[in-house]
């Protein structure tokens, strides 16, 4: 089967699916895509994302960097939120 739709690509790098392409694959909204580069163009799968991290890429960076340094004291809690809010 050969379905062939256009649409155009947003000035934030985003594009509709169009309707009939949406109905064929059964994507909704919320639904994930994958995308593969191949030589002939790009292919766009329904996939199923199992696992997403609760935390951002800059969280995890501080969490990596707290479990990475030996453990502090702090006298007083306004010391521990800033210390905190420094990382």
């Amino acid at each position: 089967m050969t379905i062939i739709e256009t649409t155009k690509v947003t000035s934030k790098g985003q594009v509709t699916i169009p309707g009939p392409v949406r109905r064929i694959l059964h994507l909704k909204g919320g639904s994930s895509v994958a995308f593969t580069v191949t030589q002939h163009g790009i292919v766009l799968v329904p996939c199923e994302i199992t696992a997403r991290s609760p935390y951002s890429p800059k969280e995890w960076r501080k969490i990596e960097k707290l479990a990475s340094e030996e453990g502090k004291r702090f006298s007083n809690p306004e010391d521990a939120k800033k210390y905190l809010a420094g990382l």
